[in-house]
């Protein structure tokens, strides 16, 4: 049954464990707004071991889902990277209380009332994310506005599927000059079926019906990560949900939520990704720690039918006692990796991730053979995957969603700027690594959207990696 929540409007109390601030005084890079940029001496193999980070994806979700909750909310083990810094300025400039404490533990409190005309829009306008304030904000408020979302730029990336699946809760969404006019008329769905399994929209659907008090029966939602990081978090809050992992969700929400809670994101099944590229594209034997390997399972099968050898330890459970993760230790390839016989393209999840198949490129790059890689969904990012041939990787461009690369290549040292994509950018940065010489990535702050003490932890891996600005 769902606990009644209390009507009351009187400050929750704080919690009862140390709330030592001393990580809150630390020099923070990320909030810094100077060009920051990387020069790589490439050409090392990779060793050691190294942990991964909370999710980036999951994190956003989170932060936009604090807003339910009257009560504090803490998160354990958060990712301090810029994606999660432009949230929580959005946050703070409609009067959320947030505080860093030890070990990337961060609480926020939001207020009675939010004061959503202060909301900064520079902060806003940088991140896509900011599309999931609609289903959190559509409970409190009759009318809003929020700039358009920004992020990584991929093509034309519509808001029409959010469109749809609001305007079920009563939401209606006017796009005018340069933002977005909310207003809301609020209405229980009952049973609705999303336009796309997008895991963005599903968020926003989830986030409007966790405040519902009569059921919603979602269909066609997305099973991801994030979506299910989001839907254990809610879970904890109270919130009925069933279905998670399906694309079946039905929820049963509270009409308010004011509970002190505590929650820690599972890590990061893309970052991941990364760091398998950068081992097999620099034929190296590096241990992965704390991975949610059933998040790219087929990720694995495809690599293992390339002849990558890995091997996973005995699985356990993330701090949130529902993920299943395992460390993963890769094994050098010495130039035997072998090219698919059919292509690599994207799906939804348990398909092979849409922001895992970049870090196939230069898999590719080193495998023997020719492959065909189809990013279907965005209309431009596979043309970013061209900049890997200024470091030697032979990259044809079949057109604006399919590359074929051909394989194996020798990498060479270059000068380059990233791209306005995360994925495409860290390509460069994982190609850097494996080519002799001294090359320089220019302007990283797409890559520190996504990745936190990116360098710090290469290096610990045996890389070469220096941060100058």
């Amino acid at each position: 049954m769902i606990p009644d929540v209390p009507n009351s409007d009187s400050e929750p109390g704080p919690f009862t464990e140390n709330t030592d601030t001393t990580a809150s005084s630390l020099i923070d890079l990320q909030s810094t707004s100077r060009e920051v940029h990387l020069k790589i001496e490439g050409g090392r193999r990779l060793h050691g071991e190294v942990a991964l980070k909370a999710s980036k994806n999951a994190a956003v979700a989170l932060l936009c889902a604090s807003l339910l909750n009257h009560g504090i909310t803490r998160f354990l083990n958060f990712p301090r990277i810029e994606e999660v810094t432009r949230m929580i300025e959005v946050l703070e400039s409609i009067g959320v209380k947030t505080n860093w404490r030890d070990n990337n533990t961060l609480e926020l409190h939001r207020p009675k009332k939010l004061n959503l005309q202060n909301l900064d829009e520079d902060a806003a306008r940088k991140t896509r994310s900011v599309l999931m304030l609609i289903g959190s904000l559509m409970h409190d408020h009759e009318e809003f506005e929020i700039p358009y979302a920004g992020g990584c730029k991929l093509g034309e990336r519509t808001v029409k599927p959010h469109q749809y699946a609001l305007e079920e809760f009563g939401v209606n969404i006017i796009a005018t000059d340069k933002q977005y006019t909310i207003k809301v008329d609020r209405k229980a769905p009952g049973e609705m079926t999303l336009y796309e399994s997008g895991n963005t929209v599903t968020n926003n659907t989830i986030l409007a019906a966790a405040r519902t008090a009569e059921g919603t029966f979602i269909q066609a939602a997305s099973c991801d990560y994030m979506v299910q990081d989001l839907c254990y978090f809610l879970q904890k809050l109270g919130v009925e949900i069933e279905g998670i992992g399906t694309p079946l969700l039905h929820i049963r929400g509270l009409s308010r939520i004011k509970k002190n809670v505590e929650y820690a994101p599972t890590e990061d099944p893309i970052e991941a990704m990364f760091f398998i590229s950068a081992a097999v594209t620099t034929d190296s034997e590096i241990v992965i720690k704390r991975v949610p390997f059933r998040w790219i399972s087929l990720e694995l099968m495809k690599l293992k039918k390339m002849g990558l050898r890995y091997t996973l330890s005995s699985s356990y459970k993330a701090y949130n006692g529902h993920v299943d993760l395992a460390d993963l230790t890769i094994h050098q390839h010495e130039g035997k990796l072998c090219a698919l016989p059919d292509k690599l393209h994207p799906n939804i999840w348990p398909g092979l991730n849409p922001d895992s198949l970049p870090y196939f490129v230069p898999i590719a790059g080193v495998a023997t053979g020719k492959t065909l890689i189809h990013d279907w969904i965005y209309e431009r990012r596979a043309i970013y995957y061209g900049e890997l041939s200024k470091l030697g990787i032979k990259v044809e461009l079949l057109d604006q969603h399919r590359v074929y690369v051909q394989g194996p290549s020798e990498l060479v040292k270059a000068n380059l700027s990233c791209p306005p994509a995360l994925r495409p950018a860290s390509l460069l940065l994982v190609g850097m690594l494996a080519a002799s010489g001294m090359s320089v990535l220019r302007n990283i702050y797409v890559i520190n959207r996504g990745y936190e003490d990116l360098a710090a932890r290469l290096n610990m891996l045996g890389a070469s990696v220096e941060i100058f600005s």
